[in-house]
């Protein structure tokens, strides 16, 4: 596992290609807060939003996940408490007053990107560009 990408996964960088190209910004590999080893994939620090870009395998996506016939016991032990983990940290965030928007890795960046802009637009009118 130690060989498996945390960070700037395929999903995750398409959807910031997308966001850099539309003149949003963000920070990436946002610590959270209270965890000095978690972090947000994308965030907004001035607008309190975190997004979590979630792979179908490491975090049990229903749709798409399929358990190894090999330790299976030891993986369904491991994929939940990754969902566990991804529990607590969207209810830490939450209790910080953020908000958190998680997807799958199937998802389409485009349709990604558009959610994002949508609720950059809640906190900040019309204007979504520009530095964060």
């Amino acid at each position: 596992m130690s060989r498996q990408r945390v960070t700037d996964t395929g999903p995750e960088l398409r959807v910031r290609r997308l966001l850099f190209a539309a003149g949003i910004r963000y920070r990436k590999h946002y610590p959270v807060p209270g965890y000095s080893r978690r972090s947000i994939d994308i965030a907004f620090p001035r607008h309190l939003l975190a997004i979590f870009l979630d792979g179908c395998f490491w975090h049990g996506c229903a749709k798409h996940m399929s358990m190894p016939r090999a330790n299976g016991g030891w993986w369904l032990n491991k994929i939940e408490e990754n969902k566990r983990r991804d529990s607590e940290t969207t209810t830490e965030l939450e209790a910080r007053g953020w908000r958190v928007m998680r997807f799958w890795e199937h998802e389409e960046p485009d349709t990604v990107m558009m959610a994002i802009t949508r609720e950059l637009k809640k906190t900040n009118g019309e204007q979504v560009d520009g530095q964060d």
